[in-house]
């Protein structure tokens, strides 16, 4: 299952302490929007995939400058038809669907051609003979992040993505028990929509396993929605799972002891999850883009005091982003600014304020503190589970500004007490560190 293709880190005290060294020639990254087209040659000199995939139109080599056509290997005629092609059976435009997963997402150009429809896919792919894909798409100021599907859960929050989208990213679904088709249901939210273009969908010798497929969406009650050609979509029911029933996968529900958000180096499973408010954080039910980014869902609701936490978390990061802007010098809002982490998410107050600026924010949520992400995906924001304590999963010089709220609860180990530094990877890049009093 991949596992020597997933994330691995060094034995305490092996990681290496060095800073790693920009390519000869490197220059500050070409500004959003113009970046989604063409980035500098010297900043990522690898023409690996420009030489295979160039006829597909993924990207070419011109003068100093990476051209990005916006193809992909199932859309070589570009990601904006391939869109407007999936359009005809997914709500794309309405402001219905909000985040998406892009799995084995190439160079992310589908993710970045989605950004003008105000939808934000998180794309993702492993570091394979490709090497740089996701470099790339970080470089182009796309929502990226170095990530395999191998033996472990994926670093999200259950029932999280509005869609979920699979180009040729070449995942044996049904394999391994299903585990793989399993995971993606555990990330789907309710009412979501799973897109699969590519193999084995209508694919010559791969007949099998295209019925396996339909017989395992059937047997977890995901209703077809179309097949156009080799590109399938179904779409999840509003409900709790229709499990159990009886299905020739063997497939049952999780026990009641299941976390359905534990996703920190946890091991996939062979059940289905079960959350208990399915219902009321489906597609349809929560509120559409933009009104979601500020009401409270009902994952907040079920917390102890979560909305008044909310509310009280989204009216301070006005006020500090205010802050940041006009007395600090943070060029939040122009174009030196695309690429934004926030190291100590909580419910994506940061990231909230920011909405209105070209920017992107990847909130991270410590995996040891209270499990907020599932919020912040409500809100129709995106992010990832880590332990600082260990490297984060990205390439050098991929985000712009670094940004974190009490850095030294988050790298504090809980055992020695000491801290341990961590490359996040800046480019062109700022870092705010603060701890403020309440009234900031």
């Amino acid at each position: 299952m991949n596992y020597y293709r997933e994330r691995h880190c060094p034995a305490r005290g092996e990681a290496p302490a060095c800073l790693v060294p920009p390519p000869p020639g490197y220059r500050v990254h070409v500004p959003w929007p113009e970046s989604l087209h063409k980035i500098w040659h010297d900043n990522m000199p690898y023409g690996k995939i420009a030489e295979r995939k160039g006829h597909q139109g993924w990207m070419k080599q011109e003068g100093s400058y990476f051209l990005f056509p916006g193809g992909g290997t199932m859309f070589p005629d570009g990601a904006e038809q391939y869109i407007e092609k999936l359009t005809k059976y997914v709500p794309l435009k309405s402001g219905l669907l909000r985040t998406g997963l892009d799995m084995g997402c190439g160079v992310a150009s589908f993710g970045g051609f989605l950004l003008k429809e105000n939808i934000t896919a998180l794309s993702f792919a492993p570091r394979d003979s490709h090497k740089s894909q996701i470099q790339f798409a970080l470089e182009r100021g796309i929502p990226a992040f170095l990530l395999m599907l191998g033996t472990r859960r994926l670093p999200f929050p259950a029932q999280s993505f509005d869609f979920v989208h699979c180009s040729r990213c070449l995942i044996p679904f049904t394999a391994y028990n299903g585990s793989y088709l399993i995971e993606v249901d555990r990330l789907l939210r309710p009412g979501g929509y799973l897109i699969i273009s590519g193999p084995p969908v209508q694919w010559k010798k791969q007949e099998k396993e295209w019925g396996e497929l339909q017989a395992m969406a059937e047997s977890l009650c995901y209703k077809l929605i179309t097949v156009d050609g080799n590109t399938a979509i179904w779409k999840k029911p509003n409900q709790a799972s229709c499990l159990p029933n009886q299905n020739e996968f063997g497939l049952d529900l999780c026990s009641t002891d299941d976390d359905p958000d534990e996703a920190w180096y946890f091991k996939l499973k062979k059940c289905i999850s079960k959350v208990s408010l399915s219902k009321e954080i489906a597609v349809g039910s929560i509120d559409k883009w933009p009104n979601r980014l500020s009401k409270p869902s009902a994952r907040a609701s079920f917390m102890d005091n979560g909305v008044n936490l909310f509310e009280a978390d989204t009216q301070k990061w006005v006020k500090r982003v205010s802050y940041y802007k006009r007395s600090l010098g943070v060029k939040l809002g122009t174009a030196l600014i695309r690429n934004v982490m926030d190291m100590n998410a909580f419910f994506g107050g940061l990231a909230a304020a920011v909405a209105s600026d070209p920017v992107w924010v990847m909130n991270v949520v410590p995996a040891k503190k209270p499990l907020t992400l599932g919020v912040i995906y409500d809100r129709g924001l995106i992010g990832v589970y880590h332990d600082w304590c260990e490297p984060f999963s990205t390439y050098p010089r991929t985000y712009d500004l670094i940004h974190a709220d009490g850095i030294n609860s988050l790298i504090s180990d809980p055992k020695s007490g000491k801290t341990s530094a961590n490359q996040a990877a800046p480019r062109n890049f700022q870092f705010i560190y603060g701890h403020f009093e309440t009234g900031m």
